[in-house]
């Protein structure tokens, strides 16, 4: 007989996770860029329970990171398959997926290569590429972790969207005082991983029902990211929210996403 999986911790092969929710489907959330690789923190867990709540009734929702300790040269491929690993160890597969921006990433790599362990696919504010703009700030991102200096660091990841100043300036001094890890090395190797990404060719692999969902105004992706992301995966269709930016949130966000979990 299983163990009861705790709330938090690692899985055996090393990925770390949260747990939210208690319904009786499965869904895996592949998180997006943290600077720290490890469960999330009582107070941030208790904030992106929060953001996820809508699902709680109806799946038992396992929020993951990256493992740690990756070494130079890992792929999103790579980190596609660790999570492949994990849901045919833990949870039994196949489950329903959602990947937010550069978990987004990684669930393109996830969909394509293990399609025996996708119900659905979520494409949450994420593309098949960056946006050009978006790969700078990165690679000046990775720069200031290797230096970590993770409150310059945490300021130029928010630097192109349109939070006020002040918002940006209490967010650093919290990013750069709580969850920031020992050994910069597992930012630095997602962030060079993700600039190479360009999945465009791969897109067609894609056979899950898909919804690539994503706010018009997202400063790291372009709307032409988005349709033709969504254009490329045979069943998938695109959800854009105007005015809105990163990631993609809202009631009517919520609603779409349960309606298409449920179909």
């Amino acid at each position: 007989m299983n163990k009861p999986i705790p709330p938090s911790g690692y899985f055996r092969n090393g990925v770390p996770y949260n747990r939210v929710g208690h319904g009786p489907r499965m869904l895996v959330i592949f998180q997006g860029l943290f600077f720290d690789n490890r469960p999330l923190p009582t107070y941030m867990n208790w904030l992106f329970g929060s953001y996820y709540q809508f699902l709680a009734e109806d799946y038992t929702t396992y929020i993951v990171h990256r493992k740690t300790g990756m070494p130079i040269g890992y792929t999103l491929q790579n980190m596609a398959d660790d999570y492949a690993t994990m849901i045919q160890e833990e949870l039994g597969g196949p489950v329903d997926i959602l990947g937010v921006s550069t978990g987004g990433s990684i669930a393109l790599h996830f969909a394509a290569d293990h399609p025996d362990l996708v119900r659905k696919l979520i494409i949450h504010s994420s593309a098949y590429m960056l946006s050009e703009v978006t790969k700078r700030v990165q690679l000046r991102v990775r720069d200031l972790a290797r230096q970590r200096r993770w409150r310059g660091a945490y300021a130029m990841m928010v630097s192109i969207t349109r939070y006020p100043k002040l918002v940006i300036w209490i967010g650093a001094l919290v990013a750069g005082t709580f969850g920031v890890p020992d050994d910069p090395s597992d930012v630095v190797v997602t962030i060079e991983a993700e600039d190479k990404l360009d999945f465009k060719d791969r897109l067609w692999q894609i056979k899950a029902p898909t919804l690539v969902v994503a706010g018009a105004e997202d400063p790291y992706y372009t709307v032409d990211l988005f349709r033709e992301t969504a254009a490329g995966i045979p069943q998938a269709r695109l959800i854009l929210y105007p005015r809105m930016g990163h990631p993609a949130s809202g009631k009517q966000f919520r609603q779409d996403v349960l309606k298409f979990l449920k179909e």
